[in-house]
């Protein structure tokens, strides 16, 4: 199971890696929806929700590091092996999600440029288009994507310049006062559930360091630098433009078809990473194919929704996402830092866990509701981890494994 023979990427990999991630049209739009704070406040937001998400993503990147697992995979430490069958398809889900809402955004920003450029109106056609370029980062593989990753970031990195020269060229933004028809704490809650999306994911990479340090450094400062900058100019944009989609910035610049090549690679970039990891995933249910098969199935069917399924509702996506893995991952954080859980091969359920789990789903929506100051995932993930910290020794012999199976 343990992945022993590749330890082949170091800190500046997974910093590229995370920063590349980071620059995403889904990272920009949602920094928008902070506006209603103002410049200031919003930007505290920022701060403090990617100090908390990032930190959490980068515990359990050292999970992967150390155990040499995927994420999903990992989870059987503390569900059981058909507990992880249940959060396979859990992840498969958000992460087809995923796929689908980076496709269908960055479809909507490059048919913006396309419009002005050429006149030519086809959100449909660049949904295949950007579907075909993913399934080709995908077919490279991970040495060449790391690569090409190396480029592509480079080259987002200058989108970054500009965009940030756009925005905050507009000496109003800074004396902007929010309208606050969203609190401190929800606008926290959306910073801190953008990184808590990739929980599901950062083992599949984390997995392959050199060192435990690498990943969790490398991963931490490329997600924190890369989505606080993206954050913030959503932010400005929203506020100065009244509109922070990325293309509509890049043509006020006179960037033209430079614009359009980078909206596209920014989501090529991001979205190969939920393709692959869907694949993966897929591989703890139907074992027997390789991973880049699957993975291209993943991004092919990912296309498909884009194109089918209307994605309106980002908002209530991420704070579905934030209910299922929140206390999934605060159990597994629990059993690997605390009680030194290791991998049991026997173990098929884990009964305890996944009702501590089930509570802590139930609790995330009703801390929702309570609009606390640090929003709702801190809150439920340390109640979940202690309940269960707690409740252990009742709940120790509430398991099926493959011994009590054979008799």
């Amino acid at each position: 199971m343990n992945n022993q023979g590749d330890k082949s990427l170091g800190k500046g990999n997974f910093f590229v890696l995370w920063f590349g991630a980071a620059i995403s049209i889904a990272e920009i739009l949602t920094g928008g929806l902070l506006a209603p704070l103002g410049f200031k406040k919003g930007l505290l937001a920022i701060i403090v929700g990617h100090l908390i998400g990032v930190s959490i993503l980068a515990l359990v990147g050292a999970i992967g590091a150390e155990k040499r697992l995927p994420a999903i995979t990992s989870t059987q430490i503390s569900f059981g092996k058909y507990g992880t069958h249940v959060f396979s398809v859990l992840n498969i889900l958000q992460l087809l999600g995923w796929t689908s809402v980076m496709i269908i955004s960055g479809a909507r920003s490059v048919n913006e440029i396309s419009k002005i450029i050429w006149s030519f109106d086809n959100i449909t056609l660049w949904c295949i288009v950007i579907g075909a370029l993913i399934c080709l980062w995908l077919f490279v593989g991970k040495d060449g994507f790391m690569k090409l990753n190396f480029v592509a970031v480079g080259l987002l990195f200058v989108l970054t310049l500009v965009l940030s020269k756009v925005i905050f060229q507009d000496a109003a933004l800074l004396a902007g006062v929010g309208t606050q028809e969203i609190s401190l704490g929800t606008a926290i809650e959306l910073n801190v559930i953008m990184p808590l999306s990739w929980l599901p994911l950062i083992s599949d990479y984390t997995r392959f360091a050199k060192k435990k340090q690498d990943a969790v450094w490398g991963s931490f400062l490329g997600y924190f630098l890369g989505s606080c900058w993206m954050y913030t100019i959503g932010l400005g944009a929203a506020i100065v433009a009244g509109n922070p989609d990325p293309g509509t910035m890049m043509l006020a610049a006179n960037l033209g078809m430079f614009a359009l090549g980078i909206v596209v690679l920014s989501t090529v970039t991001t979205t190969f990473l939920d393709a692959y990891s869907a694949g993966v995933t897929c591989l703890n249910i139907i074992p027997g194919t390789t991973e880049k098969k699957a993975a291209l199935i993943m991004a092919v069917i990912g296309t498909i929704a884009a194109m089918s399924v209307p994605i309106e509702q980002f908002e209530n996506f991420l704070y579905a996402i934030g209910s299922v893995f929140a206390p999934l991952f605060a159990i597994l954080i629990v059993d690997c830092f605390v009680v030194k859980k290791e991998f049991d091969e026997n173990l098929l359920i884990n009964w305890g866990s996944a009702i501590i789990w089930a509570i802590g789903v139930i609790l995330y929506y009703q801390f929702l509701n309570f609009d606390l100051p640090l929003g709702a995932t801190v809150p439920v993930m340390l109640v979940t981890g202690v309940l269960y910290l707690v409740s252990r020794r009742y709940i120790a012999q509430w398991k099926y494994s493959r011994n009590a199976q054979k008799a």
